[in-house]
């Protein structure tokens, strides 16, 4: 026997529908909303003036575009105004400070609670005084003699100033140093006053990191003497074989009193903009997760170098060949998006 609903079983059936409906319309409305956020997001990074930051950079921005469905860009600069650029909110993500290369502008953007530090990149790294090894060794394939064949501690350098003579005060030797602004200007000119360098080398402040690889490059291409800071991980590791001037084992003592020892490994840290985990809170779990080591860098650099490719170029060479290293960083689900993009 067929069941007739009365009128007022109907009416509340309806109005159960009509709820339910609005319900699934609200719910639906509500994840659009959250991808349409995701989507409407653009996250800045600072993109430093160095290669390593770049690919880091290119890494990273590749992962949250295809894996997040985050939009991103970059603004280009040297290190002070970008990381001005990170406590005001311009920039988002920094993927590379160099803490103790740039202490004063961290240091601040920590205490007035810009900045968010999430941890480390890398800090295997290496910075000193260099010489091509030629200088020291010779090269017998490109006909070069050793120049300096004593040349092995800052103590030596003296005796060679006349090697290295400064085309503009001939009396001293000249040494490439840190780009202005650089925590690492300072320590070297502390350096050579405790050292007593500063007696018989003038120190050349190249305007960028280009300009400094170009003055070692140049040289190196024509066997000539060179003798400047550098550090790692860069293609120039990769490429170039350079002596490290010795100094003294590094110890916090010699450290605070006029930096007479070597650099310490810095921490090379990702920090970003306080609003960024309120923004995009998944995206900052990623890059807490984010950890490259140096060699692995200097190999990305080097394909760069020797491909003549872009970094972003270099990005993509490193997501092929070390999924081992990425996938770590992320979820299954978002992994394999990444990889259908590559």
């Amino acid at each position: 026997m067929q069941r007739v609903l009365s009128r007022n079983t109907m009416v509340r059936v309806t109005f159960i529908l009509l709820i339910a409906a609005v319900l699934v319309s609200t719910v639906t409305g509500c994840n659009a909303k959250v991808e349409q956020k995701a989507q409407d997001k653009t996250i800045m990074f600072g993109d430093f003036n160095w290669d390593s930051a770049l690919i880091n950079n290119r890494i990273a921005q590749f992962i949250i575009e295809n894996g997040y469905g985050y939009k991103t860009d970059s603004i280009q600069g040297e290190t002070i105004p970008l990381m001005q650029g990170l406590s005001r909110g311009d920039i988002d993500v920094a993927m590379e400070i160099w803490i103790q290369n740039a202490q004063e502008a961290y240091d601040k953007g920590i205490a007035d609670g810009s900045f968010i530090d999430l941890g480390t990149n890398f800090n295997d790294n290496v910075q000193g005084m260099f010489v091509p090894a030629y200088v020291v060794k010779g090269d017998p394939e490109r006909g070069i003699e050793p120049m300096a064949p004593d040349l092995k501690s800052y103590k030596d350098l003296p005796n060679y100033k006349h090697l290295f003579q400064d085309p503009e005060d001939p009396n001293k030797g000249r040494f490439y140093g840190a780009v202005p602004g650089w925590e690492a200007d300072y320590i070297i000119t502390e350096k050579f006053e405790t050292y007593g360098l500063s007696e018989h080398y003038n120190i050349f402040r190249p305007g960028s990191g280009a300009s400094l690889a170009s003055s070692l490059v140049s040289a190196y291409e024509k066997g000539q003497p060179w003798f400047g800071y550098y550090w790692g991980p860069t293609w120039i590791f990769g490429k170039l074989d350079l002596i490290q001037i010795e100094e003294p084992p590094y110890s916090e003592e010699l450290w605070n009193n006029g930096y007479g020892c070597q650099f310490p490994a810095v921490d090379v840290n990702i920090v970003v903009h306080k609003d960024l985990p309120e923004q995009a809170p998944e995206i900052v779990e990623f890059l807490k997760k984010y950890e490259v080591k140096s060699d692995i860098i200097s190999e990305a650099l080097a394909y760069m170098n020797d491909e003549g490719v872009e970094a972003d170029q270099a990005a993509i060479w490193f997501l092929k060949e070390k999924q081992d290293i990425w996938t770590t960083w992320v979820s299954d689900e978002i992994a394999e998006k990444v990889k259908q993009k590559l």
